[in-house]
């Protein structure tokens, strides 16, 4: 259980109601979404409240979606904007939002307390929406095709800052604005149905934000938001003590390995993180996850013109995941989506079908991911460094 407690606010004091001192300078405000169910009500009380009222907070904010005191009419008028404002702050500021697909996906560029700019994408599908989040304001992992590896990392996200995102989607889908979720659509759910940790920033390098994160995300209401684990997809380059470390954690989650190569020699290049977990360390990892969890594994694999879609290093992918097992894996080819000026670019299409081909001849299940928001900065990282 967290020790932190919410940091109260510098508005002048009201006769009649409790008062509050300034959020410590540097570090984000502590918000209900940070703490388990024990540290909130231990947080209400050092507020002066009942501890009962951190239930009620819960439901507001899980179930209801709001955060305005003025629709929380079960709590006591006396002290209840201090209350929220202390337990419910303000985490993510609204900078940018543009539209793609017909409407149908919509990516967001937030700014948090300290400046710092994160993306979310929410995506629309045939029966589900998908969100795809942030869980560093940047990336320390310096893939050089990534817009946000080139940006270097700013700092890791709160628990709360990283599932604010997805109530913030959750909210915007409530409210009708995003496309095909109109009253005749009886397959546009009126809720966020996946989440996928692939936004800027790797989630395994904010450990423990990032599992507090799933755990407010899966729980059932009021504590969180009571979303599957079968839903939520963890991306990582390849932690391998992260990996191992999140197979013991029980929560089923579906681990995405980000690969990109299957050889050390380009994937040191691509995927500076090789020099220190190879090739087939960060596979062994991804196979134990999948034998400790009975889920099967993605291999994310970014095809980039003349670099990495060679047929033959499709040919040496497939053999390397063979030779672990079979139905443990499949793999999601990814068109690069360029960012401006770089010389990664994406595979002609041929490539990119040969490429598929072989996979498929090696008897490994093979996507092509589809792509959304090209036309919007598509790329992680890309809004957010245009909007800077």
């Amino acid at each position: 259980m967290s020790t932190d407690l919410p940091t109260p606010s510098t508005r002048k004091p009201v006769p009649g109601q409790l008062t509050f001192t300034a959020p410590r300078r540097g570090k984000p405000p502590v918000h209900l979404a940070d703490l388990d169910e024990a540290g909130r009500k231990q947080a209400v009380e050092a507020l002066g409240h009942k501890g009962f009222r951190a239930k009620q907070l819960s439901t507001h904010y899980f179930e209801h979606l709001v955060t305005d005191p003025e629709q929380m009419t079960d709590l006591p008028k006396g002290g209840r904007d201090e209350l929220v404002s202390a337990m419910l702050p303000q985490l993510l500021t609204p900078v940018r939002s543009l539209e793609a697909d017909n409407g149908r996906t919509i990516k967001q560029v937030f700014r948090l307390f300290d400046g710092a700019l994160v993306e979310s994408v929410i995506m629309r599908y045939p029966g589900r929406v998908t969100m795809c989040i942030s869980s560093q304001a940047g990336c320390g992992m310096n893939c050089p095709f990534c817009a946000t590896g080139q940006e270097g990392l700013t700092r890791n996200l709160t628990t709360a800052e990283i599932v604010e995102q997805v109530v913030a989607g959750a909210r915007y889908l409530r409210s009708g604005q995003l496309a095909g979720g109109n009253s005749e659509d009886r397959e546009a759910p009126l809720r966020v149905s996946n989440v996928v940790f692939m936004g800027m920033g790797e989630a395994l390098a904010n450990y423990r934000q990032a599992v507090n994160a799933i755990r407010r995300l899966t729980e059932a209401p009021p504590s969180g938001l009571g979303m599957s684990a079968r839903g939520l997809t963890m991306s990582t380059v390849g932690l391998v003590p992260a990996i191992d470390k999140l197979a013991a954690e029980g929560i089923p989650v579906t681990l995405a390995l980000s690969l990109h190569a299957p050889d050390d020699e380009l994937r040191n290049e691509l995927v500076p993180i090789n020099t220190r977990w190879s090739v087939d360390e960060a596979l062994d990892a991804a196979y134990r996850y999948y034998q400790t969890t009975g889920r099967r594994v993605s291999i994310e694999y970014a095809l980039i013109k003349d670099i990495n879609d060679h047929a033959w290093r499709a040919d040496l992918l497939g053999e390397k995941l063979n030779a672990r097992g079979k139905g443990w894996v499949h793999v999601n080819p990814i068109p690069l989506n360029p960012t401006p000026g770089s010389k990664w670019t994406a595979s002609r299409k041929g490539v990119e079908q040969q490429f598929v081909e072989r996979l498929r001849a090696h008897g490994i299940p093979t996507t092509v991911r589809d792509t959304r928001g090209s036309d919007i900065d598509g790329a992680c990282g890309q809004l957010a460094a245009s909007t800077a």
